[in-house]
């Protein structure tokens, strides 16, 4: 029996594993969720299109499996786009639907008129309209094909007519539908990169996103050339925090022995990762790399040696190849360096710090110990990733997500509501900025709504504090009348919305706030007020940067002095 092209596509996303679509119903997408009615699928009814592009970008990031959201015509589709750009910059796999108005409504300026395939263009790998029932089946498998060859976004536009109308045929060949296979390096590169290897006596290794599923052979090539591993903070996550090859991170959410071991090392080789900071590459020469990506082979850095290959197998062919080492020394410093570096964060994430003022790395460091061993922490983006990243002591089971391409601030909430929904009994925790939750706190209200128990803790300094040092950096004052705001009753907020809310003012209040949040049925938020004039650890800051910092306090003090 013929279907309607809601229909047919349903049922191939059906069959392809979709769990939810993440949508705000409207007119032209009726048909659509009365299919969805009809199916296994979840409709997950948000609050806000953006937050339906945040969910999906964070289930597909988690799983690297295809995720779907909707918006409706004109507007529900264009507030899409802002979140999808996570999916697109993170590399993960979406498919984005945009109902439209019936066809012979198009081209009369009528109201709500948008031309979609042209908004999406930037952000999506494959964009089209449904003009024709019977160009449905083969344009829906176009796009999901695209979405997982290039893992990023596919959009399609769907008016509501084609929407309803009756396809002959379903969509076929579904069977090659699925996420993109590794793929193992050329024999000979790696010939090469292990002859590299061999000639050089401090190696280091940077290990990316590209890593997961590597833990194993990445310590038996560690063992076998005494590399330490470092890491990026997507790539943080793949071993425990306390795991002896894993020295730590690189850059800002990092440290500066790991900096000094990059900068000190005759050969870095960087796997998995596309590390876009060049200040804390070496400018020299060293660098080796393996990427199944080719266009992100030697962007970054000078790099001698490029290896196309997924991680995984090429380090199956790299170990048998390389040559054992001995010589520790390189290790064994980095080793002790390293560990001078955590007792002074662990020293900074001590709650007798202080009677009265809680530290934002306490927050970090009370979520990281107090949650559980296959938690998924989803970070937000601004100052709050510092303290985050930097405080989260990882297990190993456990997940790390955020904006770290896109770096887009007020993407947590979103995205944890994406994996939360994968799984309600496995513990979702979104750590934000009072910022971030501002901009779409209106997604806590689909987390109630849809039996989300996502746990929110907020870093509530009642500014944007990324900002103010993005400004003083280059030597301007920060101007509090941007920079400042004043927040409401967050946790008084939770509770209004029908879930848990507690807060935390002072030291003494913070571990019992968040135990009760995480031990709570349902969603919950926590309410930490942190000092707001915390400075984070730098890694690596040079003279001129330190002297715009001083420029710019001087101003500051001056400003304050005249009331200007």
């Amino acid at each position: 029996m013929a279907e309607t092209v809601a229909e047919v596509l349903v049922d191939v996303l059906e069959s392809l594993g979709v769990k939810q679509i993440f949508a705000l119903i409207g007119d032209s997408l009726n048909p659509l969720a009365d299919a969805v009615r009809h199916s296994s699928i979840e409709w997950i009814g948000v609050r806000h299109e953006e937050g339906a592009a945040l969910a999906a970008a964070g289930q597909a990031k988690l799983t690297g499996r295809l995720a779907v959201c909707a918006g409706t015509t004109g507007p529900g589709s264009t507030h899409l786009v802002a979140g999808l750009y996570e999916a697109s910059r993170d590399h993960a796999p979406v498919l984005a639907i945009s109902g439209d108005m019936p066809l012979k409504m198009q081209g009369t300026d009528y109201i709500q008129t948008t031309k979609p395939d042209l908004l999406f263009r930037d952000v999506s790998l494959y964009t089209e309209t449904i003009a024709s029932p019977e160009q449905a089946p083969a344009v829906i498998h176009q796009a999901i094909a695209a979405a997982y060859a290039g893992r990023g976004v596919a959009h399609l536009t769907v008016p509501q007519d084609i929407m309803m109308a009756r396809c002959s045929r379903g969509v076929a060949s579904v069977d090659t539908l699925r996420p993109r296979p590794e793929i193992a390096a050329n024999p000979d590169d790696v010939a090469r990169l292990a002859s590299r290897i061999d000639a050089a006596n401090r190696v280091l290794i940077l290990c990316g996103a590209g890593c997961r599923g590597a833990a194993e052979e990445l310590r038996a090539l560690s063992d076998r050339i005494k590399a330490p591993l470092i890491h990026s903070v997507k790539g943080q996550d793949i071993m425990p925090y306390d795991d002896p090859h894993w020295m730590g991170g690189i850059g800002m959410i990092g440290s500066k022995p790991v900096y000094d071991a990059v900068m000190s090392a005759e050969l870095l080789l960087m796997i998995g990762t596309d590390y876009p900071y060049p200040n804390f590459l070496p400018n020299r020469p060293v660098v080796v790399q393996i990427d199944e990506r080719p266009e992100a082979l030697g962007r970054r850095a000078p790099t001698t040696l490029g290896v196309l290959g997924s991680a995984r197998p090429t380090l199956k062919l790299l170990i048998d190849q390389v040559a054992p080492k001995t010589d520790t020394s390189f290790w064994d410093r980095l080793t002790q360096d390293c560990r001078a570096w955590s007792r002074k964060l662990d020293q900074q994430a001590d709650l007798a710090r202080s009677a009265e003022r809680i530290h934002p790395q306490a927050v970090a460091r009370a979520v990281s110990d107090l949650a559980k061993r296959d938690a998924v922490f989803v970070l937000d983006t601004g100052l709050n990733t510092l303290w985050s990243a930097n405080w989260i002591r990882q297990s190993g089971s456990q997940r790390i997500i955020g904006s770290f391409n896109n770096a887009a601030v007020g993407t947590a909430l979103g995205q944890a509501n994406g994996v939360q929904a994968l799984d309600r009994a496995r513990q979702v925790i979104a750590l934000t900025g009072d910022g971030g939750f501002n901009m779409l706190m209106c997604e806590f209200l689909t987390a109630v709504h849809h039996k989300l128990p996502v746990k929110v803790v907020i870093y509530n300094n009642s500014a944007f504090g990324l900002i103010r040092l993005e400004a003083e950096s280059i030597g301007v004052p920060a101007y509090e009348h941007g920079i400042e705001f004043p927040n409401p009753d967050f946790a008084a907020f939770a509770r209004a919305c029908g879930a848990q809310g507690f807060a935390a003012k002072k030291p003494d209040e913070l571990k019992q706030a968040i135990a009760d949040a995480l031990a709570c049925e349902g969603p919950a938020i926590v309410d930490a007020t942190v000092v707001g004039s915390e400075i984070p650890n730098v890694p690596h800051l040079d003279l001129e940067t330190l002297g715009q910092f001083a420029r710019a306090k001087i101003k500051e003090a001056v400003l304050a002095f005249t009331g200007g």
